[in-house]
C-alpha cells in the first residue's frame, strides 16, 4: 500500500449465492481524487462499492472472500473486522444512489435527519452545518428561502444535489457515487460533475459511470470491471462517443 492510497482491496470476491460476481480483485485506491469504473452493465460495479461499505450483507445470499482495509485519519482499518460498528463505518464511507432518494420531507429535515441520528442535538450547530454543507454542494442559493419545502419538489437535479450534500453533512472521508447523473439532463449532470470536482480535495471519490466523455472530464483513475476482474485504464484511451454515450 503507498503512502497515497486511501483503500487498499485484496482478493475480493463477492458471490450471490453459488454465482460468483467479483473474482479475486486487488487494487489500490488513492486519496483526494476521483476514480471512475467503468465496464458493460451487469458486471459488478455497483456491488463493488457496496462491499466498501457492507452495504451488501442486506441482500440475502451474499457473502465475500478477500480483504477490504480504509485509512481512516492516517490509520488502516480492516472494514470487515467484527469489531467495527457499521453505523461508524458508513458515516465514514457515504453513498449516494442512482436516482435521487430525498426522504418524504422538508429540505432542512432532510439535511437535519442524518445529523439526528448520529446524536447532534445543538440546534444552532445543525443549521451551521446544513448552511455549510448545502453551499458545498452547490444549493444553498436556489433553496435557501424554502427550507420547510417538501424535498420531493425539487428538479432532478437539485434532489441529486440535495441527496449528495446529505451524505456529506457528516463529513465521510470516501464518497462512493453510482450513476450519480444517469438520470438527470445534460445540464444538470455537468452541475454534478463540477460539484464532484470540488470534492476531491477534502473527501476521496469513487464514481460508477457509463458515460465516455464525463469519465474523461472528471476522473483522475479509471478501473475497467469485467467478467469480474478489475483492470487500470489509461487516461485518453476511451474514445468515441457523446456524454451519454455508454463505456
Amino acid at each position: 500500500m503507498s503512502a497515497e492510497s486511501k483503500i487498499n482491496i485484496e482478493n475480493l470476491s463477492f458471490f450471490y449465492h453459488r454465482q460468483q460476481v467479483l473474482d479475486q480483485i486487488s487494487a489500490d485506491i488513492p486519496s483526494a481524487a476521483i476514480t471512475a469504473i467503468i465496464g458493460p452493465s451487469g458486471q459488478g460495479k455497483s456491488t463493488l462499492l457496496m462491499t466498501l461499505n457492507r452495504l451488501w450483507e442486506d441482500i440475502p445470499g451474499a457473502s465475500v472472500t478477500g480483504n477490504i482495509k480504509i485509512k481512516f485519519s492516517d490509520h488502516w482499518q480492516d472494514i470487515y473486522d467484527p469489531e467495527i460498528s457499521l453505523p461508524w463505518l458508513r458515516r465514514r464511507v457515504g453513498m449516494v444512489f442512482q436516482s435521487p432518494n430525498p426522504l418524504p420531507m422538508s429540505i432542512y429535515k432532510n439535511m437535519a435527519f442524518p445529523l439526528k441520528i448520529a446524536g447532534i442535538k445543538d440546534k444552532k450547530k445543525a443549521n451551521k452545518k446544513i448552511e455549510k454543507t448545502l453551499r458545498q454542494a452547490f444549493l444553498w442559493d436556489e433553496v435557501r428561502g424554502r427550507l420547510d419545502h417538501d424535498a420531493r419538489n425539487l428538479s432532478g437535479g437539485q434532489q441529486q444535489r440535495l441527496c449528495i450534500a446529505r451524505a456529506l453533512i457528516l463529513e465521510p472521508e470516501i464518497l462512493l457515487l453510482d450513476e450519480p447523473t444517469s438520470s438527470l439532463d445534460t445540464e444538470a449532470g455537468k452541475v454534478i460533475e463540477e460539484l464532484l470536482g470540488s470534492l476531491k480535495t477534502t473527501c476521496t471519490l469513487l464514481v460508477v459511470s457509463h458515460y465516455q466523455e464525463q469519465v474523461q472530464r472528471i476522473a483522475d483513475r479509471i478501473l475497467k470491471l469485467e467478467n469480474g476482474r478489475l483492470q487500470e485504464v489509461a487516461t485518453g484511451i476511451i474514445t468515441g462517443g457523446s456524454t451519454h454515450q455508454p463505456v
